[in-house]
């Protein structure tokens, strides 16, 4: 049983989307199997333009799976699988390289070179193939089509409620922590440093956060998420994480970041002691940011921390 798309979020329109390929599996006794790309196709035929990336492919392996994906198989998207015709990609992938019985597609889901197959050309290459094809109607939120745009939107704004209200969870970026330069713990705020393998991440700042992993439970810290634009020009992207009050050796763990509330864009500062200060400033946010959901709470805040960014924030 397979679909295919580039599920960048993993959100719930592709949530209900997995729900159905799932449930047509569990009648047919066979595994549910998710086709996905690497880079996203628009990241390869216009990088400039290319969409910002919602997950990585960490975030995104583990969404899937918590949905139910038995399989899932990355094409790499490149010159010779971007100049398929859809009757070579029907040939190639779907039929000959998966041995598709049941298929099923989002309603906007084009293929081919030059996007040139659409779910009528599907249909009927099922039907001379032998697989059957199913459309998955658009899945909508107060109105609004839930689409990797809408999760994108919410994110550049800071709005992480509707972001969460989208992805069905709270927003969270996965890695491991590395060495970096250091100069956070020369400035006294050590940072767990965790690099962004693509270039436009869905949104970039300074952030309160919570990170999971190092834990039994979520500790709360600051982040800055970005190109470090006073200390580094060399165009990397990297998650920069100071914990409030945790201190031990982190390198090589894999810690979960999840993101709370938006305290101010990146900026550019006139040397050392400005971005000092601007840190000190951004970790007394935060740590009013605890305090007032520790106040709010009660005592129990502390183990809730797990629960929607909604509940903490209202």
């Amino acid at each position: 049983m397979l679909t295919i798309g580039n599920f960048d979020g993993v959100h719930l329109g592709h949530q209900a989307l997995l729900a159905r390929v799932r449930a047509a599996a569990a009648a047919r006794g066979l595994p549910v199997c998710v086709m996905t790309f690497e880079p996203h196709p628009r990241e390869y035929f216009s990088p400039d333009k290319a969409p910002a990336r919602i997950s990585n492919l960490r975030d995104k392996f583990e969404a899937l799976r918590a949905h139910g994906v038995d399989r899932l198989v990355v094409e790499h998207f490149n010159a010779h699988f971007a100049g398929q015709s859809p009757e070579d990609f029907v040939r190639n992938i779907i039929v000959d390289g998966l041995h598709t019985r049941w298929l099923l597609v989002g309603d906007d889901f084009r293929f081919g070179a030059k996007r040139a197959g659409d779910i009528a050309y599907l249909r009927e290459a099922g039907r001379q193939h032998d697989f059957v094809v199913e459309q998955m109607p658009t899945i909508a939120h107060d109105g609004v089509r839930i689409s990797s745009s809408e999760v994108r939107a919410a994110l550049a704004d800071g709005n992480f409620e509707r972001a969460h209200a989208l992805l069905g969870r709270p927003y969270a970026i996965s890695g491991h922590v590395v060495h970096g330069m250091k100069l956070g713990r020369k400035l006294g705020f050590p940072t767990l440093n965790i690099r962004i393998a693509h270039k436009h991440p869905a949104l970039t700042g300074i952030f309160v956060v919570q990170v999971h992993g190092l834990a039994d439970t979520p500790l709360p810290a600051v982040a800055s998420l970005g190109l470090r634009p006073t200390v580094d020009d060399s165009g990397r992207v990297l998650l920069e994480v100071h914990l409030l009050d945790f201190a031990g050796d982190c390198y090589g763990k894999l810690v979960r970041v999840e993101f709370l509330q938006k305290l101010r864009d990146e900026a550019k500062f006139d040397g050392l002691a400005e971005l000092e200060a601007a840190i000190a400033q951004d970790t007394r946010e935060a740590r009013a940011y605890f305090a007032h959901a520790l106040d709010a709470n009660g005592p129990s805040a502390r183990r809730d921390f797990a629960t929607s960014a909604t509940d903490r924030i209202s």
